[in-house]
């Protein structure tokens, strides 16, 4: 199997069994409003996480890198963090996006290529650009946290990057300076599987969170398609972090069900046996049934955020398709304040007065 496998000598953390049934200590500090909310924002992120898939094919979109498999990571994580921590994402991280208050539309403008990183205001959101060169939003959540640190901050970084980026030497130099620093900083893994088209196997002989040991931090694995698991594992981080007790390593093991981009054809390099074993660990089935179970959620709560996801997904295609081209004249701006010579004659020469 190409997927996460399971390693007796780093257990994982899990809350709930795959079907739903608890398999360990599921009182996380949640409200029955807060679990419902967590239940409400997958369901929000698939349908609408289907829906950018169908606009790339429809070419409103340039390029969409999908997640859907992922939900309960990256939903049950960013739950975790507070109105003044700091995510760092890489460009699959649209599903915590939507939690941290992003405008899907304002997201969606960068896969549009008409805004790069998305027009929303990062500081407001607690968001940063879209990043997608592989793993470099390590070393910029490390720098944002030594910072935070440094200004008696009561806040943190979360890093989100998959199993690909821990390969990449921008991980080492990120996890060795958030260590030495003892800086307040999540990295968080979102191990699906693959790396693009080069398996999990082929990339690592130990768990990622193993490597937490040789850098000084702690190192947890946990169930990536158990929500209440990920919230548990990133709030003590979260905890860990605010308390000065510096940076902590998460590594969450998940599958991502489509390609790794649209650009992508999974079929050359994945069984589609495979995918059907990690269909049937749905995240949004197990965590419904465990709420259906527990007497926090009924049927009719699930159909109503289905219901909520389509008038949403509907409005945001419209804004979205709506969009005209930027404006020409951003060709020119945000590079200089004092804009030379030079480059105000190529403007007043492409422009006009405009």
């Amino acid at each position: 199997m190409s997927a996460p496998e399971t390693d007796d000598r780093y257990p994982t953390l899990r809350c709930l069994a795959p079907d739903g049934t608890p398999v360990g200590d599921v009182e996380v500090g949640l409200t029955e409003e807060e679990l419902r909310a967590l239940l409400r924002w997958m369901i929000l992120a698939r349908r609408l996480d289907r829906e950018c898939m169908a606009l790339q094919r429809q070419g409103e979109l340039t390029v969409y890198p999908p997640f859907e498999g992922q939900e309960a990571a990256q939903v049950g994580s960013a739950a975790a963090l507070g109105p003044g921590d700091m995510v760092f994402p890489s460009f699959r991280e649209l599903a915590a996006a939507i939690v941290r208050g992003v405008d899907a539309v304002a997201y969606l403008q960068y896969h549009r290529g008409t805004w790069h990183g998305g027009p929303y205001d990062p500081v407001a959101t607690g968001f940063a650009p879209i990043c997608v060169p592989v793993a470099t939003q390590l070393v910029h959540a490390v720098g944002w946290a030594l910072g935070a640190k440094l200004d008696g901050r009561d806040a943190c970084a979360l890093a989100y990057f998959g199993d690909g980026a821990a390969s990449e030497g921008d991980f080492h130099e990120a996890a060795n300076l958030a260590a030495v620093f003892r800086v307040p900083a999540i990295l968080f893994c979102q191990n699906n599987g693959w790396a693009i088209s080069v398996p999990s196997r082929a990339q690592f002989a130990a768990p990622i969170a193993a490597r937490a040991a040789g850098y000084g931090m702690p190192g947890v694995r946990v169930d990536g398609n158990d929500v209440l698991a990920v919230y548990r594992a990133t709030r003590e981080a979260v905890e860990r972090a605010r308390a000065g007790e510096g940076p902590s390593l998460i590594e969450a093991l998940t599958y991502r069900i489509g390609p790794h981009t649209t650009a992508d054809d999974p079929t050359r390099y994945r069984d589609e046996a495979e995918v059907e074993r990690w269909r049937a660990l749905d995240p949004i089935a197990r965590y419904r049934r465990f709420l259906e179970g527990a007497g926090v959620a009924d049927a009719g709560f699930a159909a109503a955020c289905e219901a909520e996801a389509e008038d949403w997904v509907e409005r945001v295609r419209a804004e979205l398709v709506a969009l005209g081209p930027p404006p020409a004249t951003e060709v020119f701006d945000h590079v200089f304040a004092d804009p030379p010579a030079t480059l105000l004659r190529q403007r007043e020469e492409a422009l006009g007065g405009a």
